[in-house]
């Protein structure tokens, strides 16, 4: 029997980058409550760099029980401000312009996670971060930022997807854009090759 990649994550953005690289997937659903485990990783302190991580983990690990000779990959994202500030997603177009006011003129890091999981224990995992540099942005670019992609972006944590309209608020990104978009994709591919899920 073949082994399949099973993408435990609802993403388009995710679904796009496998499909693009030419990688066989099938969807399925995570089924984890992902705000009960930040809850209990913000109790214990966790860094945005290891949330990601774990969040990852949780995800690929519960479909992995249930498709027990499959691959599934769990994958998140975590941002984090050069404050050390951890940034979350927004509810409202309202906190999104606060948040993107806030961002402007200042740095932060994306953490990008992918957790490979078999049997329901994990046996592949790559962690990419990427540092982001922000523009300067008035309210009245903000504002019409948010009419031009606000239905897309408000997914989005940090509010904005590369691959769109939120390229104009940035003045430098150092590392992956495919990390931006939500996968650490290069050391993936490499392990689904060794996996022979891809040719090598």
């Amino acid at each position: 029997m073949s082994v399949r990649l099973l993408l435990a994550s609802q993403s388009a953005s995710r679904r796009r980058l496998l499909s693009a690289a030419a990688v066989p997937f099938e969807t399925v659903d995570a089924g984890v409550d992902e705000d009960a485990i930040k809850a209990g990783l913000d109790d214990e302190g966790v860094s945005a760099r290891d949330l990601a991580d774990a969040l990852s983990e949780w995800k690929a690990k519960k479909p992995s029980m249930r498709n027990p000779t499959d691959l599934v990959l769990g994958c998140d994202q975590t941002l984090e401000l050069d404050d050390g500030s951890r940034i979350d997603k927004v509810e409202t177009r309202d906190e999104a312009a606060a948040l993107l006011m806030r961002m402007g003129g200042r740095s932060h890091k994306l953490h990008s996670a992918a957790v490979i999981a078999q049997g329901g224990e994990p046996i592949w995992r790559h962690i990419e971060s990427v540092t982001l540099q922000m523009r300067p942005l008035s309210p009245a670019f903000i504002d019409h930022y948010l009419d031009l992609d606000w239905e897309n972006c408000r997914w989005c944590v940090g509010c904005y997807r590369i691959e769109g309209p939120g390229a104009q608020l940035f003045a430098r990104i150092t590392g992956s854009l495919f990390a931006v978009q939500g996968l650490p994709l290069l050391p993936l591919l490499d392990y689904l090759r060794v996996r022979s899920i891809l040719p090598a």
